[in-house]
């Protein structure tokens, strides 16, 4: 069934979750937990972290119209930021109208250490090690066999020699972790290694960890985006492409300009991170780390022209280890719905989404950077936030954005003035 989706942003709350109802997009139960607008429980809260006191909420709003190798996804998002799912949302719909997003998982493996010291030789333990190689990762495998009878399981073993005011031989071990993100898992089968690499080695085991700069996980996504899309002027067309190519390439030459620029892409993916009960903090330290993967840190994005076909071309690649399964991601009611959603991805699936709604953030973010200028964009939903923090009704809220926009002048004090000004 084709979804129209024309006009979302403007029906009520109401109207959008009757919308949502009839598109058949989640069950009958997760569509009652939507409309009764079911968080964590408190008790479940208390069994997820320490200290508990209380649950904290965020807006949970939906990106429509993302197409990723052929198949359309409704897309999650948790952010506090109007902005970012407005950018999305357009960003979304004209790539879908292009074609859509084309992505591909590399690889699907993560990776732990462990780091080994006072090694007499290492050298001669790399050897030693390296020759018990399968026998270390039966070991490994011995230790988590559930992943094994899974499908999958530690594929491969490295060693390497790390010097600099210490000298290390850090043991590398690849594992297939299937659709867990697989923290436990690895740590469990490295802590297995540890008494086996000490012997081999004749050195002290500093620690076994998984590492989160997954560069056995990584994911590309692209896009081709005709020039007439970016505008109806084909001048115009031609040198916003031009200018979104430049800005791609100031991001790649000055590492103060990148990490705006990688930020803004975060604005999307860790709003879908978030939505999908995913680890965000460590997705983002991974994908940071890539951004400098050759000594200098750089835009995560490339935008660039092909001038035969006037065709404006998207790529990113990043490391994307996400989950479906392990963890809480079965035990809060939202991330549940968020799975449903999107129509019960593997984890490779849902690391392709990811991924394009990051390049869609990005395209989104630069396009009004090099036209009217980010603050255009942001001066509507900044101004409604601010009514509303002046203590605006809904009824007053209309009268108020406008009024502010008019003025001109951002800031509370202004609202709260020109709010006493209606009300007397």
């Amino acid at each position: 069934m084709k979804k129209n989706w024309n006009g979302f942003a403007k029906k009520s709350i109401q109207e959008r979750l009757e919308f949502v109802k009839s598109q058949a997009l989640t069950s009958m139960e997760a569509q009652e937990s939507l409309e009764q607008n079911e968080n964590l429980s408190i008790a479940v809260a208390d069994q997820l972290s320490e200290n508990v006191v209380g649950t904290f909420s965020l807006p949970y709003s939906v990106v429509p119209e993302v197409l990723v190798n052929g198949q359309e996804y409704t897309v999650p998002y948790v952010t506090e930021e109007p902005s970012v799912v407005a950018a999305a949302s357009f960003a979304s719909k004209i790539i879908k109208r292009a074609g859509g997003f084309t992505a591909q998982v590399h690889q699907r493996q993560m990776i732990g250490q462990v780091a080994l010291y006072q090694v007499p030789d290492r050298d001669k333990a790399c050897q030693a090690i390296l020759s018990q190689k399968a026998e270390l990762l039966e070991q490994a495998n011995q230790a988590y066999p559930s992943i094994v009878k899974r499908g999958g399981g530690a594929r491969g073993l490295t060693v390497e020699k790390i010097s600099g005011d210490a000298d290390f031989l850090v043991v590398y071990l690849h594992v297939d972790t299937q659709e867990a993100m697989g923290a436990n898992m690895l740590n469990t089968m490295l802590e297995a290694l540890k008494p086996s690499l000490e012997a081999l080695s004749q050195g002290q085991s500093l620690m076994g960890i998984l590492s989160n700069y997954a560069t056995d996980s990584l994911v590309t996504a692209t896009c081709r985006i005709a020039f007439r899309y970016l505008s109806r002027q084909k001048d115009e067309a031609r040198e916003l492409a031009e200018k979104m190519v430049l800005a791609s390439q100031f991001a790649q030459a000055d590492p103060y300009r990148a990490a705006t620029h990688n930020k803004g892409i975060f604005n999307g993916i860790d709003a879908l991170l978030i939505a999908t009960g995913n680890d965000w903090r460590a997705i983002e330290a991974g994908a940071h780390a890539y951004a400098s993967h050759d000594g200098v840190y750089r835009g995560l994005s490339r935008w660039t022209m092909d001038l035969e076909t006037e065709e404006l071309i998207g790529e990113m690649t990043m490391p994307m280890p996400v989950a479906t399964k392990g963890g809480s991601i079965g035990l809060n009611p939202r991330v549940v719905l968020s799975n449903e959603l999107l129509g019960h991805p593997s984890a490779k699936e849902l690391a392709q989404i990811i991924v394009s709604i990051g390049l869609a953030q990005n395209f989104a973010a630069l396009k009004a950077l090099v036209s009217t200028g980010i603050q255009h964009g942001h001066m509507k939903l900044q101004a409604k936030s601010l009514a509303l923090l002046a203590g605006a009704t809904e009824a007053e809220v209309p009268k108020l954005v406008e009024s502010l926009i008019a003025e001109k002048t951002f800031n509370l004090e202004k609202a709260q003035t020109l709010l006493k000004k209606f009300r007397s």
